[in-house]
């Protein structure tokens, strides 16, 4: 099924997009003619790739049973430094906090979506290292 997103210029580095029937404008730092009207266009690749696996593990969390916790992600990226500038490392942290959540199935929910069922992880992948670190009550589970 196609997708398709309607971005029209405003002024200046202000855009505004149309996604799903849903508008945000995107604009550039004042330093680079914008008006600080919305968010950059590149870190928006990031709250997508969040959003992607966030909804998958929420899901799949919900198949096994699993609820009464709290989740949130944060992700960090680090930049090449020549043009195009692209994210070159990509950290996408899972936070988890709750009683008697299970270890292994926490761990399988963000490994089916990092591996099989996130699609923009897996566009990213192609041209970025996307690393995923799971917290579960403050600790780092290792993989």
């Amino acid at each position: 099924m196609p997708t398709k997103v309607v971005t029209k210029w405003v002024e200046g580095m202000t855009f505004d997009t149309e996604v799903n029937g849903h508008h945000f404008f995107m604009d550039a730092d004042p330093e680079w003619g914008g008006l600080n009207k919305g968010p950059r266009p590149k870190p928006l690749l990031l709250s997508a790739l969040s959003g992607c696996s966030g909804m998958d593990v929420v899901s799949i969390l919900d198949k096994m049973k699993i609820n009464g916790y709290q989740f949130r992600m944060e992700v960090e990226a680090d930049s090449t430094d020549e043009h195009p500038v692209i994210y070159k490392d990509i950290k996408l942290k899972f936070f988890f906090e709750g009683e008697n959540l299970p270890q292994d199935k926490v761990m399988k929910a963000v490994r089916l979506s990092t591996e099989q069922y996130c699609g923009v992880n897996a566009m990213l992948k192609k041209s970025s290292d996307v690393t995923a670190i799971v917290y579960i009550n403050g600790e780092e589970v290792k993989q």
